[in-house]
């Protein structure tokens, strides 16, 4: 009987796992670790949501196997918030799937639409669902840039023009996690043109989608003209509305990819908890003040942490949207590596951030900090990392706030 399962030997060991156990013993020690490494919202819903979860699941007959593809209502809901927020009109019953979190939606698609020695092309960095999900179901993952700048398509170019077999899906994400680079318009508008022109299928994460910091909205695949002819799009309910361990997600777009993710799904699950689904439409039809009030908790995080950990030593680029920022290591410690690096500010400051090298190989060098924690403990780990820095001989030295 063999002890090493195919699916398995094709996942490396996990780069989380070692920090995470770390973390488990130092506080299980009674150390107090300022944990700025899991992007777990620190928040709740708003309280009507709680009030309709809790009004629901009172009635005896909300108990019983849900719908796989989700309820009508909540459907519906996505569609409504796909025509005010981006002013595009989606079919609830043919164009909408309700998931169990973004996360569960990309790796059950990868099995819906993937065979084994298919390519697909992914984002190196990124966050590992838009690589091993498609591992998993047997397919080679040919890594692209995770910025959108002008190498993105000179790279996608050179893989189709040298990889055999040809490409069949490009997956991309923005705001991204880990590096959160975010997209405009015109990118979206290229990306489907390629699509189209090399039949491709695009698979667009958009969890952060409500996240961003500037003046100018998230813009979504879809509302380029065509995109539903080639694209689906993923979002979340985890962030935007703070309701991550409540797995809601939507994967909205082609109905082609709809309609095999929705069968899938069917062998697989009988959908979310319906009071966790009635909720959800709640949160998406109701008042939406958490939004505004999450995009504000996230950017105040973010300038202070970039503040903070400027004046301690390290700079740190300030994010444009997500609730990630992607920290270069500083200079000299850059030799350690991301997983020591992680390890020694566990270890000698108290501080648990993400490896860069989980994302990826092109995430060596870099750290990504979630802005999980209150402004108050982000001061405090800037100090335990001022002192780390210190011993390691980096000197402090003041940098511009962020805008």
């Amino acid at each position: 009987m063999t002890e090493d399962f195919y699916r398995i030997r094709r996942l490396p060991p996990y780069v989380f796992a070692e920090v995470n156990a770390m973390k488990a013993a130092a506080r299980a020690a009674g150390e107090d670790i300022i944990d700025l490494g899991m992007g777990n919202p620190d928040g709740a819903p708003a309280q009507h949501v709680i009030d309709k979860l809790c009004e629901v699941a009172r009635d005896p007959n909300a108990h019983g196997y849900s719908a796989s593809s989700g309820i009508k209502g909540l459907k519906k809901a996505q569609a409504g918030y796909y025509e005010r927020r981006f002013g595009v009109e989606l079919d609830p019953e043919k164009e909408v799937v309700v998931t169990l979190g973004s996360k569960e939606g990309l790796a059950n698609l990868a099995q819906a639409i993937t065979a084994p020695g298919d390519v697909v092309l992914a984002p190196n960095p990124s966050y590992p669902i838009h690589t091993f999900g498609f591992i998993i179901a047997g397919a080679a993952i040919r890594s692209i840039p995770a910025a959108p700048g002008p190498d993105f398509f000179d790279r996608l170019e050179h893989a189709i023009r040298y990889t055999v077999p040809k490409p069949s899906v490009l997956v991309i994400g923005y705001p991204s996690n880990p590096t959160a680079y975010v997209a405009d318009l015109k990118f979206y508008e290229q990306v489907v043109a390629f699509a189209k022109e090399h039949k491709l299928w695009v698979l667009s994460d958009l969890a952060y989608a409500e996240i961003y910091f500037g003046d100018t909205p998230t813009p979504s695949i879809l509302q380029v003209p065509g995109a539903k002819d080639v694209a689906i799009e993923f979002t979340s309910m985890s962030k935007t509305y703070s309701m991550a361990g409540w797995r809601i997600g939507f994967a909205v777009g082609n109905r082609q990819l709809i309609s095999a993710l929705t069968r899938v799904k069917s062998y697989l699950d009988y959908g979310a908890f319906t009071p966790i689904q009635a909720a959800a439409v709640a949160a998406i039809n109701g008042p939406q003040d958490i939004i505004e009030s999450n995009r504000k908790l996230y950017k105040g995080r973010r300038d202070v942490l970039v503040e903070s950990f400027g004046r301690s030593g390290w700079d740190i680029p300030s994010p444009e949207a997500s609730m990630f920022a992607w920290a270069p290591i500083p200079p000299a410690l850059k030799h350690l590596g991301a997983l020591e690096f992680s390890k020694q500010l566990l270890t000698h400051a108290q501080v648990a951030v993400a490896p860069g090298v989980g994302f990826g190989e092109e995430g060596e060098g870099y750290v990504r900090i979630a802005l999980v924690e209150n402004e108050h403990r982000i001061r405090q780990a800037a100090r335990n990392v001022k002192r780390y820095l210190a011993s390691m001989g980096v000197n402090a030295a003041r940098t511009t706030q962020a805008g």
